[in-house]
């Protein structure tokens, strides 16, 4: 198959596995001089400023994982991911965050899932409740250009995650490069799998831009008529009013059936807005997925809302300087430390489900009543407040809580609106999302 598009990579991250030259590759005139099969191939984004309860960390998105079909079960998988966290470790990444395309793969890697995400089917004509201020919106639906709507969704995207009713939850992510802003405005007819090109539609309140949703559309003529299916990629909102007006609009497209939105928050307001529930069919599915790769500076470079002094018991088997107890204590909203220690931990878990809780939208109590997390002093204060497994709570950020370790569950979900991997490899994180998801997914 011709690919008649070039994807935004970050080449300078961007390692390839070559094997040894074969009478193939030297009569590929693409191929350097010295150049072998490709075998393997991974590539990773830099987020400077990824939010995390109360703070902002560096993270490694990694993306576009892939080994060669005919190379498989040799231990490439692994080799990669060990080249990754080395990586990582260098540039002074201490999390890296993917969405998975397979999501058996990456938990023996060390990643947690962190957050979660809606895709949700809702009939065309669905009835909304009303929300006051809508009359004064205008709507414009447009064929999607990079050239004229690349600045729009990178400023309104942005804009929604800092807002405190907007996206600001956990997995949300800035787009940083010039690679993730392009990405999210490209439409290569090679990845459209039948469908229409991609649109956009506009919610502006006095000619700015409150609100935008990007999506295509399939045909299909039945019995009945058209039964065209709207997919859409992002639905983003900057207030209640510029999101019921864009979902008004995307329930009322002609010659449309229903609407097919994925990677919402699963709290989206969607679920809140439905005049009948019922009439729309939820999915939940994974989203981002986390890995502390280095462990105290992870969790020193984030905040809790109580005063805290805790030891933590954790496993590591592919980067051992992690495993082991660590001593965390702050205070409230402030500075923390974490340090080594050999005092009897208060919890244990793997670094697995510490990375799942990491960003809020887990908690590990949640994890505790799976087993996951194994709970030393019960409700014990011995060393001060919010020690014990239902007490520590993570710091909120913009009004949003984030109770990572308290007994009611963060309010949860993941916006960060990234698309599916179009390799179809073992990952992909470009995220805002999305941050979107990847993998096998529309």
């Amino acid at each position: 198959m011709e690919w008649e598009w070039e994807w935004e990579w970050e080449w300078e991250r961007t390692v390839g596995v070559v094997g040894p030259r074969t009478p193939e590759s030297d009569a590929d005139a693409d191929a350097g001089a010295d150049a072998g099969e490709l075998l393997a191939v991974h590539s990773s984004y830099p987020f400077a400023h990824f939010p995390v309860p109360g703070a902002e960390v560096r993270v490694s998105g990694l993306t576009w994982v892939g080994v060669h079909p005919a190379h498989r079960r040799r231990g490439i998988l692994r080799s990669i991911i060990e080249r990754h966290f080395t990586d990582c470790v260098e540039r002074g990444e201490p999390v890296s965050a993917l969405f998975a395309a397979e999501s058996a793969i990456y938990g023996r890697f060390g990643y947690g899932l962190a957050a979660s995400d809606l895709k949700v089917t809702v009939p065309r004509g669905a009835r909304l409740r009303p929300v006051t201020g809508t009359e004064d919106l205008t709507v414009r639906i447009e064929i999607l250009d990079a050239r004229r709507h690349t600045d729009l969704v990178a400023d309104a995207h942005r804009r929604a995650g800092t807002f405190s009713g907007g996206l600001n939850r956990p997995g949300w992510a800035t787009r940083e490069t010039v690679a993730l802003r392009e990405r999210h405005v490209s439409d290569p007819a090679a990845l459209r799998e039948g469908r229409g090109a991609r649109r956009i539609a506009i919610v502006e309140r006095d000619g700015e831009a409150c609100a935008y949703a990007t999506f295509q559309r399939t045909v299909e003529w039945a019995d009945g008529g058209p039964r065209k299916t709207v997919h859409t990629r992002e639905v983003i909102a900057l207030d209640p009013a510029a999101a019921h007006r864009l979902w008004s609009v995307l329930l009322d497209l002609d010659l449309t059936s229903e609407v097919a939105a994925s990677t919402l928050p699963t709290d989206d307001v969607i679920t809140h807005l439905l005049v009948n529930p019922l009439s729309a069919r939820p999915r939940r599915s994974d989203n981002v997925w986390v890995r502390l790769i280095d462990v105290p500076a992870a969790l020193s470079g984030r905040r809790y809302v109580a005063d805290l002094d805790v030891v933590l018991d954790v496993t590591d088997d592919l980067l051992p300087r992690n495993a082991g107890s660590w001593r965390i204590r702050a205070e409230s909203l402030g500075e923390v430390e974490v340090e080594r220690t050999t005092a009897s931990p208060d919890l244990r878990m793997s670094v697995r489900d510490l990375g799942a809780a990491y960003l809020g939208g887990v908690t590990l109590a949640g994890l505790a009543t799976a087993g996951l997390v194994t709970e030393h002093t019960h409700g014990a204060h011995p060393r001060g407040t919010a020690q014990h497994l239902g007490g520590i709570r993570l710091a909120a950020r913009a009004g949003v809580q984030l109770g990572v370790l308290s007994q009611t569950p963060a309010e949860g979900g993941s916006s960060s609106q990234e698309p599916p991997s179009p390799s179809g490899g073992d990952g992909d994180f470009a995220c805002s999302a999305g941050p979107r998801s990847g993998g096998t997914r529309e």
